[in-house]
């Protein structure tokens, strides 16, 4: 029950409060302290299995370096970055997803991070008038320094060296701050992170650099349509209501605040004193000591937050929260048409236990046989359909909650927007008159309890802000299970909510291209959209209000087959008990169509399985008109399975068909009882499927717009310029739509039955399946495709160029959409293939490098410099050559200025590596030695990094285990000699490749001049002709 030394100090003390899954090992502890902070103390066993050290008096408080804010400590996840997710994966789809991260492949279940999170009650609603994004300044500004610790990035310095990283987003009614490290160095991180709480400096010079991050975080989400759209709805919403104003904050609302005469410093410490105290904070704190030892750490350190009160500041808003009758054109940034309804609803908070709106969302939002999608899709006039309450504030708040359906409209589609609006009320209509059923809410409820009850775990650190968040909406017993419980069937309640879905309380958004030729259009004043309002007519309205009729192919879902009820455990069965402890998948069939690799889950015993499949189609790649044949095939393959696989999905079974790379990828992953029966019915439709002339002309037209959507964002185009020069075989986006622009059905029905000819499949099969249930999957695809199997030397190879011996290239581009004002430069040094027995001890040399020098290029080149919001590095792995960069996006300056300061700052990286003592270099060893010994949080990370193994045709999959038993002999004159050879540029080895990409508001011409040891790159393809490659391995 808590600490007896000192009782004063704690209200509130329980081990039993919280409600858990029966399989959630961990144990919870709430607690209140005398100042109203409440927190949840989250012992991990996981974290020390072998049980907690012994601690010093001090064991956690080194001596700290100059260092940074970690990447993205102030990432918001708010208003700033919602945005839109239709091309998220545009600039990976060429490498094969081989370019990744090191954390993209932790190893060999060993341990776990200790975490924290706090979420303050108070956010963006609170902004003053005069000073808005006020709010979000304050979360930038607690970052940058406290009285106990005053230099600016001691706390991500902290965090950086021992294996951590933090983050922080601000919403409307709520700001959350969070962070991991490796469990040892908690309490450490803890005295740094509470004193953001207790005493942070706000220095005045501090603020006017950090503005600029602000206003480099605002232009970041300046082109995004989603934003805009946003912003727009806030805008144009009732004056005085607390959405009618600018989240995010920029130069302009910030600076302009202060011109007119305000304080900034003072507004911005007003609201840290009046509302960070005790009563409005949630903590979360996740460690593997004892429950009693994570207390008595909250109590000294936490103690000191001003006491406060439990009361959330409340908003009030009467009326409506729009114009009624109105429809609002946005002009979009992509080519896009989406149509956006919204109406507004009570605020929910309290109905959690119903989820009155969760029930309509799964009808209206449903994409099966009857629904609205369905009905559109059959008429050519939209692609995609969501619906529901979102998360974000502006949607989900204690004024009002924001139902939104959005429609992604095809061309046709957008000509037909108050028809559609018109078959979306008759389907309102529909559920009136069948009224709510119950069987649909008990399908609902058993989904719920099964992923409860089931749930995969997270990683630590966005564990512990999601519970710390729900601390602040639902009671502390429901703060886990409160988002899957649907636990009271209402039907009063629902007809109650459904009637809000009328005319007079909908707002209607299109976001197109086509916007109206019209002289009137107004600006949004903040990101300078275009819009035009306007009225809906009256007889429109009338015939929504009550439609006299409901087209016969609507109607209601039906029962869903695949919501599991064998939930057995096979690792349990005696018979199967000696494979039980495999820690690596075995091939069980290597056949000249198929090879096949099993491996059962004994770790986190949940009845899930993920089956994971690469396809090497025949002459699927073979030139650019065949690369764009297969995709079109693989997205009108999607089109066609949609129906079956919602359902599936609906039941946490989900699909996944895309193209990467060079082959078909598929995956069936979730509750595995009926995986089987989905992965029958997806296999036997892609056998013999055909495309009709209305599907492929409509998924023709969506595969323009996405590559016509291609590289708007100058991040991506970087990349894309980057991998088009280094990958032998990357098909130029505009040489894809060249072709794409030629092509007709029959081409394509001409072309699928020799792509399916002949098939060579590599799959993966990991999680709660016997060996005998994954050769019957294995035969699930002999069954369906009895082809000749594709020999090794028809499948294609992708390979990667070598650059040559101190090659020194730039490639420049201009940004596609002219009014991007952000400039993006990717510094790109070549260092070696991934091949032979040294490797393993190079890709230690290199994450620990990353590990070195990414939290003093941000302290430096973002902090110091304010050079843009984006100043990152990495290791890059391109179908495993390695390799390593630098990048920085920047709406101020331009890239030849970029370049200078990237080149200084590596200059300068002798002298810092040189003066690393000690203890520095083997903290920031030990930090690399936990990432990569880090147990994976659920079956699908640990299925994701054996698949990564596979595809990379690496087959090591104790990887990272092995780079940390060569990372243990590596020390520090290593790392400064590998630095040597590949960064100077006096070493041979020294290969780099600088990628620019110019904003709207820099000058190209500034790109000429350059030292003759530069060879400028002005067509990759001609480049390539005379180079030499890497033998593919992969």
């Amino acid at each position: 029950m808590g600490l007896k030394g000192n009782p004063p100090t704690i209200t509130f003390s329980s081990d039993d409060v919280v409600l858990k899954s029966p399989n959630d090992r961990r144990l919870y502890r709430l607690v209140e302290l005398q100042n109203g902070l409440r927190a949840l103390l989250v012992h991990d066993p996981e974290i020390y299995p072998q049980g907690p050290p012994k601690y010093d008096a001090e064991n956690d408080d080194e001596d700290e370096e100059d260092d940074e804010d970690e990447e993205d400590d102030d990432d918001d996840g708010d208003e700033e970055d919602e945005e839109e997710d239709e091309d998220e994966d545009e600039d990976d789809e060429e490498d094969g997803g081989d370019e990744n991260e090191v954390e993209g492949s932790k190893d060999t279940p060993q341990t776990k991070k200790a975490a924290a999170a706090m979420c303050v009650g108070i956010g963006s609603f609170s902004d003053p008038f005069e000073a808005q994004g006020l709010a979000h300044f304050l979360e930038h500004m607690l970052f940058m320094g406290s009285e106990e610790f005053p230099d600016e990035n001691e706390y991500d310095s902290y965090l950086s060296k021992h294996g951590g990283s933090s983050n922080a987003y601000t919403e409307t009614e709520h700001t959350c701050y969070h962070f991991e490290v490796k469990p040892e160095f908690l309490k450490g991180a803890l005295q740094r992170f509470s004193q953001f709480f207790i005493s942070p400096l706000v220095k005045k010079e501090a603020m006017e650099r950090e503005v600029l991050a602000v206003d480099s975080e605002f232009n970041q989400a300046l082109q995004s349509d989603a934003c805009r759209l946003q912003q727009l709805q806030c805008h144009t919403s009732t004056p005085g209501h607390p959405l009618n104003r600018f989240f995010w904050g920029n130069k302009k609302s910030l600076v302009d605040a202060m011109e007119k005469g305000i304080n900034l410093r003072e507004n911005i410490l007003k609201l840290y004193n009046d509302h960070y105290r005790g009563g409005l904070m949630k903590l979360v704190v996740i460690g593997g000591d004892s429950l009693d030892l994570l207390e008595s750490w909250v109590v000294e350190l936490f103690g000191a937050v001003k006491k406060g009160p439990q009361v959330k500041p409340k908003f009030t808003a009467e009326g409506p929260i729009w114009k009624s009758g109105k429809v609002y054109w946005l002009e979009a940034v992509k080519d896009v048409h989406i149509l956006d309804l919204s109406w507004k609803l009570p605020c929910l908070h309290q109905e959690y236990l119903k989820k009155p709106e969760d029930y309509l969302a799964h009808l209206l939002g449903h994409e099966g046989s009857g629904s609205l999608l369905s009905y559109l899709k059959a008429r050519g006039w939209a692609t995609s359909l969501s619906a529901g309450v979102g998360d974000e504030g502006i949607y989900r708040s204690t004024i009002a909650s924001v139902f939104v359906m959005s429609i992604h409209l095809t061309d046709s589609g957008v000509e037909k927007i108050f028809d559609i609006i018109g078959f979306v009320y008759q389907f309102l209509k529909l559920l009136r008159q069948t009224s709510p059923q119950e069987w649909i809410f008990k399908e609902l409820q058993n989904i719920g309890n099964m992923e409860f009850r089931f749930a995969e775990e997270q990683p630590q650190d966005d564990y512990a802000a999601e519970l710390s968040e729900n601390l602040q909406f639902y009671p502390p017993e429901h703060v886990i299970y409160g988002d899957y419980v649907f636990k009271t069937w209402d039907e009063q309640l629902i007809e109650q909510i459904l009637g809000f879905f009328i005319p007079e309380n909908m707002r209607v958004d299109v976001v197109s291209k086509l916007f109206l030729k019209s002289e009137d259009f107004q600006s949004e004043p903040w990101f300078g959209s275009r819009y035009v309002e306007e009225d809906i007519a009256q007889n429109l309205l009338d015939l929504w209000r009550n439609p006299p009729e409901i087209d016969s192919s609507l109607h209601l879902p039906s029962k869903n087959e695949f919501i599991p009820s064998d939930f057995s455990i096979r690792a349990d069965d005696s018979h199967i008990n000696d494979i039980t402890n495999a820690t690596s998948p075995r091939c069980i069939i290597d056949e000249a169509l198929i090879k096949f690799w099993y491996m059962l889950d004994s770790t986190f015993k949940v009845p899930r399985a993920n089956t994971y499949f690469r396809i090497n189609l025949k002459g699927g790649y073979d030139n650019v008109k065949s690369c764009v044949l297969s995709e079109l095939f693989i997205h009108l393959l999607k089109d066609q399975l949609n129906e079956i696989i919602y359902q599936a999905s609906i039941a946490k079974l989900e699909t996944s068909v895309s193209y990467v790379g060079d082959k078909l990828e598929l995956k069936v992953y979730g509750f595995n009882e009926k995986l089987p029966v989905l992965l029958s019915k997806v296999l036997s439709v892609a056998k013999s499927f055909m495309p009709t002339d209305d599907r492929f002309k409509v998924i023709k037209e969506d595969m323009k717009r996405t590559l016509k959507n291609t590289n708007m964002k100058p991040l991506s185009h970087s990349s894309y310029l980057r991998l088009q020069v280094l990958c032998e075989s990357f098909y130029d986006v505009d040489e894809k739509l060249h072709h794409l622009n030629d092509l007709f059905l029959d081409d394509l029905k001409a072309f699928i039955p020799e792509l399916r000819s002949q098939l060579y499949i590599e799959g993966l099969c990991h999680g709660n399946l016997s060996e005998e249930e994954a050769i019957s999957i294995s035969n699930i695809f002999k069954v369906n495709f009895p082809v000749n199997p594709l020999p090794i030397e028809l499948r294609h190879a992708e390979r990667v160029i070598c650059f040559p011996s101190g090659a020194n290239l730039v490639r420049d581009a201009s940004v596609k959409n002219k009014l991007e004002k952000n400039s993006v430069i990717e510094l790109y040094f070549q260092i070696e293939q991934d091949v032979g027995v040294e490797s393993t001890k190079l890709k230690a040399l290199i994450d620990l490098f990353d590990e070195i020098v990414e939290e003093p290029l941000f302290n430096q080149l973002r902090t110091k410099e304010q050079l843009g919001y984006v100043v990152q590095c990495s290791p890059r792995i391109t179908y495993r050559v390695f390799g390593f960069y630098f990048c920085i996006q920047s709406s101020e300056y331009n890239p030849v200025y970029l370049q200078a300061r990237v080149d200084n700052f590596i200059d300068g990286l002798e002298e810092l590596l040189d003066g690393l003592d000690g203890d520095s270099f083997e903290n920031y060893k030990s930090g690399l030695m936990a990432k990569l010994l880090e147990k994976d949080p659920s079956l699908s990370y640990e299925s994701n990094r054996l698949w990564n193994q596979i595809v990379d045709k690496r087959y090591i999959f104790d990887m990272s285990k092995k780079e940390a038993e060569a990372l243990r002999d590596i020390n520090k004159d290593d790392v400064i000699e590998w630095y040597k050879t590949y960064f100077k540029a006096s070493s041979p080895k020294c290969r780099r490749l600088l990628v620019r990409v110019w904003g709207c508001n820099t000058d190209l011409k500034d790109a000429e001049a350059l030292p003759k040891s530069v060879q400028v790159i002005t067509d990759p393809a001609s480049f390539k002709i005379s180079s030499k490659f890497y033998p593919s391995v992969c």
